[in-house]
């Protein structure tokens, strides 16, 4: 996953809303020759294998089951909500989503760059925030011990989840070069 970094989170994110509000934030980011839009990007995550297992799981204990044709939607712009998700905010580079808890974020973002000696390349973006449970006594609120728990498994599955994306778009970029 050496083409995967942890990164800072850019100060044009809408995901640092809740990192100023004390919330975990982690951003991940990766570059790809070319243009990717974003609803591209977010067409080939939320479509890729890894994440497949997730909306499976979504649908039998949550009750929030997403199909092919809803990420469409979702990456086109026409859908306000997905599986566990809705839309706290969209631009044309960047998705915040929040999920039906209110407790988690995702967000994703596509951005342009390099120059014209480097070529087109966009960078993608995925990063995550958890928001804290309001503590009982006095002071900041907590994450909790489950929190703490998955939190190296939660690291570790935003990088797959990226490299997963990554690989999907590269294996499409792909194809429509060969079939020009």
């Amino acid at each position: 996953m050496a083409n995967v970094q942890r990164c800072e989170i850019p100060l044009s994110a809408t995901l640092l809303t809740a990192q100023e509000q004390d919330a975990y934030a982690d951003c991940y980011s990766t570059d790809i020759r070319g243009s990717v839009s974003l609803a591209e990007f977010v067409e080939a995550f939320y479509t890729t294998s890894l994440f497949k297992v997730e909306r499976k799981l979504l649908a039998w204990f949550a009750g929030k089951p997403a199909t092919d044709d809803d990420v469409a939607r979702l990456g086109a712009g026409t859908a306000s909500s997905f599986s566990a998700w809705k839309v706290e905010s969209r631009s044309n580079e960047q998705l915040l989503l929040a999920d039906f808890t209110g407790r988690t974020k995702s967000w994703l973002m596509s951005a342009a760059v390099g120059n014209s000696q480097t070529g087109e390349c966009t960078r993608l973006y995925f990063g995550s925030a958890v928001i804290s449970k309001p503590s009982s006594s006095p002071g900041a609120p907590r994450m909790g011990a489950v929190f703490h728990a998955l939190l190296g498994f939660h690291k570790l599955y935003s990088r797959l989840l990226l490299q997963a994306a990554r690989s999907k778009i590269l294996a499409s970029q792909a194809t429509r070069s060969t079939s020009t």
